[in-house]
């Protein structure tokens, strides 16, 4: 186990996954572009330093969740540049194979070993260390990083060959996505037909019928409350591209995701970009024209 790991990008996730690690004995390293972050990081318990650099020349494993290719591209030329030598970056954030595989050539041509291991859960699940992490690239590297993984999900699955972590998480995403939507479809029809959206989610997610989306967001769905943010539906239009482009790269027919996307898309156009990924029970309840 390695006495000091790193995280860079402390938002909603990273900023979960240094907190457990803290509470789990790890000491940490942090850092993030944001002023607001860094303090809440601090509070926790973190040590946060000024740039990617200073983290990678103080751990050895750093997690890195990034919300854009172009972060991930700069933190990589960042590290490479550093005076650190033979770091494990492992990162969790969901993009582009191609993005992935840029960063980690830039970090291998420095000797550094990045690992692709996205996360599967919302930002409330991480709160909690309630998260599946997709595992993938050097087998040793993934080994010397699990200790550190361990100490903020529930589990861990090695996929393989650098790049399945984010094949799988795809797979996931287009599940969640489809989930979610079914989810908040099944609310409103029970709502439309005059079913309390309470008495719904308390019977629903305990029948056969429940899903983990269902149980994650059904409460949200009834109390019609967004606020709670565990993913924007802002930042996951992104993630939607990413694996409807996956899916056609892969020449493969997806016509449940394709109709979901719809409603995901129309909470941008309902002023709902901010609010939590349940908001496509709002969506849906105005084109049945639900009354609450």
């Amino acid at each position: 186990m390695t006495d000091t790991a790193g995280v860079i990008g402390l938002g909603i996730m990273g900023g979960a996954f240094a907190r457990l690690m803290v509470d789990g004995g790890v000491y940490v390293v942090g850092y993030d572009t944001s002023i607001d972050a860094l303090e809440a990081a601090r509070a926790a318990g973190v040590e946060t330093m000024g740039s990617s650099a200073a983290v990678a020349e103080k751990a050895d494993v750093i997690m890195a969740s990034l919300p854009s290719p172009a972060a991930l591209i700069a933190v990589a030329e960042e590290i490479a540049a550093s005076c650190a030598s033979g770091c494990v970056v492992v990162e969790a954030s969901t993009l582009t194979l191609a993005d992935k595989q840029k960063a980690h050539d830039i970090l291998a041509a420095a000797g550094h070993t990045l690992l692709d291991c996205p996360v599967s859960g919302t930002g409330q699940q991480a709160q909690n260390g309630d998260l599946a992490v997709f595992t993938s690239g050097d087998q040793k590297a993934v080994e010397k990083a699990i200790p550190v993984i361990e100490k903020f999900s529930r589990e861990n699955k090695y996929c393989g060959e650098f790049g399945n972590g984010s094949r799988m998480k795809f797979v996931a995403n287009h599940l969640v996505t489809i989930h979610n939507t079914a989810a908040a479809e099944a609310m409103v029809l029970g709502m439309k037909s005059g079913l309390d959206p309470h008495l719904i989610f308390d019977v629903i997610s305990t029948s056969a019928a429940t899903s983990r989306m269902f149980q994650v967001r059904g409460k949200m769905m009834a109390d019609a409350n967004y606020d709670d943010v565990g993913m924007s539906n802002r930042l996951y239009q992104k993630d939607l591209d990413i694996i409807t482009s996956f899916a056609s790269d892969v020449h493969c027919p997806v016509n449940l995701l394709a109709a979901s996307v719809q409603s995901y898309r129309a909470t941008i156009d309902q002023g709902l970009a901010e609010k939590d990924t349940a908001a496509v029970c709002a969506v849906l309840e105005d084109q049945a024209r639900v009354k609450r």
